[in-house]
């Protein structure tokens, strides 16, 4: 019996072993609470482990199916995330099981890449889109993005950019959504959601990245990668706001800035990286540096090596160094030298496996691999991506109605190097986006037209350069024509990262055509694609009427034809105001007034804007009445209610974006001339009216920061503007 006895326990203590051994350890039991998983995996980590979680490597561009294994070989599995430029799911969850299987620990790989304005359905840029006014259609841009992304392989975009810009004379200006910080706020907000969802660890949702986190559009003279001479209020109360509204939204990650920042780099400041971002606003994701943004600090002069770069950028906040290998390369030295605390190797590796672990990563690391015609330029993609660009166009003229093309057109002329464009018209930053993919414009007016109006095609000119051979036949396809459509503009590398231009003027060769084609006295309608504002003052006096059409991505063509015949009504105003001349720069709606407010402008050139900010013309009429206010006074605890009636007063249905604009004459600390506060847009039926109304709250609405990010509100006069329409009432004690 002893032995029998014995026996049976020695088994059973062996089952037990074996069941110890089998045991799914902590980290991997999705009902555990996040927290603990992260400390059980910390705990089971080696050094190095750690340190490649801080890497992020790339993946090649187009990836071979004969090379993937070669390709993978160079993966190692332990990395923390690759840069996937590849559009193969299959190949993504190859790479995967690697790191599932082969690595000690299976760390799943997050992957990531630009998809900014679109990923294979192409959108209009960001500086577009905020002139829809629209946040509801770009929240679904952006959802759409994420799920061809997410079924392309990837878990996280570099998006969106929330640069306030007020220099069209830096490249960069198209990717962000112009020259406002409330208005940049609010489409932050729309794109985090969209791309997020309600849960990161759901299907078809990607993990969003704040960028360019801060200051980087103050480049001077708008210079891509320069010094950004910035003072505290500016900080503050410019280019803080959109990225606080981003935290606050849920942004799973934030990416450094490559600008120094008045002497302490983006990517090396520990206020903005530690003190701000992680202390106050307590974002509990990570940070990853722009692409070489650690190597770039040797550059800058605040670092002698990339050893030293390495220990500054990580001990300021940047948790991630996209593919400089800085981090892998120095980090083991610099923690042996006790020159980075393991604690704070720890942090950071923490924080990188929260948001793998918020994505669900851990349990659901591989993609769901689907034929390309499930995934891409789905029928609602497309309506999405049309009713977007539409909106995103503005009409910034339209003399004698000159527009809708009507009946009274039976002949048109279709001239310029934008009409059969399909590389250019996508913009830069378009993802995966394939020319084959655009519907041109000359297709767009062909299905528009076809049967009702004649078109005479001739190229022109080129988009740059001196030859004019092209004159003769475009003049000569004016002559049989009742109007003519000129596109001109930018080609996609004009704007865009690295775009700086010294003068934001088309070619003269462009301009030199309109001149041409004038001679023929015709109605010239002008039709713009570019990704940033444009010197138009000769132009301006050329044409009869001009629209931005921006870059509007995969459906241009359709959403260009909508605007031209009526059947979008242009509803696009101005995300960011448009110069007299490049000389003008920089010229935004909120500055702050001048000593002399009569004196001190240019003397060559008028003192407003061709077009500011908030400028849009429509097909149709729309009438306000006067501001009404719940009251002349209100207290700090009180919330004071504004009401405008908009009366459709024309012949079409429009829709219209009534901007609510806030004015505090006297303060401790000097004021804009006006602060955007609120906007909404509706749609209005022919002959009726709609309320818009703007509840102001004192602390949110009237108060200002000073420059350490503290929030003052005073009592006094304050004035509400709307539609040139001036309002005052009073907050008191």
């Amino acid at each position: 019996m002893k032995k029998i006895f014995f026996s049976t326990t020695l088994v059973f203590l062996h089952l037990l072993t074996l069941q110890s051994q089998n045991k799914k350890p902590l980290y991997k039991d999705k009902n555990k609470p996040i927290e603990e998983r992260i400390d059980n995996l910390i705990s089971l980590m080696t050094l190095d482990e750690k340190i490649m979680q801080l890497n992020q490597w790339t993946y090649g561009k187009n990836a071979n199916p004969n090379n993937i294994g070669e390709k993978m070989k160079a993966v190692r599995p332990e990395i923390g995330s690759l840069l996937y430029r590849s559009t193969n799911p299959e190949f993504r969850n190859q790479i995967q099981k690697k790191a599932m299987t082969e690595s000690r620990l299976g760390i799943p790989i997050i992957f990531g890449f630009d998809a900014i304005h679109g990923y294979r359905t192409v959108f209009p840029i960001p500086l577009a889109q905020a002139c829809s006014w629209n946040t509801d259609l770009v929240k679904q841009s952006c959802t759409i993005t994420a799920k061809e992304s997410w079924l392309s392989g990837l878990d996280w975009t570099f998006s969106p950019m929330l640069d306030v810009a007020r220099d069209a004379r830096w490249g960069r200006v198209s990717e962000g959504y112009g020259e406002d910080t409330f208005a940049n706020a609010s489409f932050a907000v729309a794109a985090v959601q969209g791309y997020q969802g309600n849960n990161l660890a759901d299907k078809y949702t990607i993990a969003a990245c704040l960028k360019h986190y801060i200051g980087y559009s103050l480049s001077e003279g708008g210079r891509d990668y320069h010094y950004s001479d910035i003072s505290n209020q500016t900080l503050w109360e410019t280019f803080m706001p959109p990225f606080e509204a981003g935290i606050h939204a849920g942004a799973a990650t934030v990416m450094s800035g490559f600008n120094d920042i008045s002497g302490v780099p983006a990517s090396a400041n520990h206020y903005t990286l530690t003190e701000v971002l992680k202390n106050k606003w307590k974002h509990d994701g990570f940070v990853i540096s722009d692409w070489g943004s650690v190597r770039n600090l040797v550059e800058q002069s605040v670092a002698k090596d990339l050893k030293e770069a390495s220990m500054k950028a990580f001990l300021a906040g940047v948790e991630m160094d996209m593919v400089d290998n800085a981090y892998m390369d120095y980090l083991p030295q610099l923690v042996a030298e006790g020159k980075v605390p393991i604690a704070t190797i720890d942090e950071a590796v923490r924080r990188i496996l929260r948001v793998k672990m918020k994505l669900g990563l851990f349990e659901n690391p591989y993609v769901d691999v689907v034929t390309e015609k499930k995934r891409y330029l789905l029928p609602n993609y497309l309506k999405v991506a049309e009713e977007l660009a539409a909106e995103s166009m503005v009409l910034l003229k339209n003399e004698s109605a000159t527009l809708p093309i009507t009946s009274k057109y039976k002949d048109l002329a279709i001239i310029g190097p934008m009409v059969k464009d399909s590389v250019h018209i996508m913009g830069f930053w378009e993802g995966m986006g394939q020319p084959e993919d655009v519907e041109t414009i000359y297709e767009g007016l062909e299905k528009e037209f076809k049967n009702k109006v004649k078109l005479h095609y001739a190229l022109g000119c080129d988009f740059d350069g001196n030859d004019k051979s092209g004159f003769e036949a475009a003049l000569e396809a004016v002559k049989k024509s009742d109007a003519v459509l000129v596109f001109l503009g930018e080609k996609r590398n004009w704007s865009g990262e690295n775009g700086s231009r010294s003068t934001i003027a088309l070619p003269k060769i462009q301009e030199e055509l309109v001149s041409e084609l004038r001679k023929a006295g015709k109605p010239i309608i002008l039709m713009l694609s570019s990704g940033r504002p444009l010197e138009l003052i000769r132009l301006n006096e050329m044409a009869d009427a001009i629209v931005e059409i921006w870059q509007p991505g995969t459906k241009a063509g359709s959403s260009v034809a909508g605007i031209l015949s009526g059947r979008h009504n242009p509803s696009g105003k101005l995300s960011i105001t448009f110069p007299q001349a490049t000389g003008q720069i920089p010229i935004y709606y909120n500055m702050r007034e001048s000593a002399r407010p009569k004196l001190g402008h240019y003397q060559d050139i008028p003192r407003d804007p061709l077009y500011w900010f908030g400028h849009g013309l429509s097909y149709t009429t729309y009438d306000y009445s006067p501001i009404q206010l719940s009251a002349d006074k209100i207290t700090k605890n009180e919330k004071l209610i504004a009401e405008i009636e908009v009366t459709n007063s024309g012949e079409v249905q429009g829709k219209e974006t009534v901007l609510w604009f806030i004015q505090d004459p006297f303060a401790t600390i000097s004021r804009p001339m006006k602060e955007l506060k609120y906007f909404e847009k509706k749609e209005i039926k022919k002959g009726k009216k709609v309320i818009y109304r703007f509840d102001i709250d004192p602390i949110r609405d009237l108060s200002y920061v000073d420059s350490f990010g503290n929030r003052h509100l005073e009592t006094g006069d304050f004035y509400i503007i709307v539609n040139n329409q001036k309002i005052k009432f009073e907050l008191v004690n």
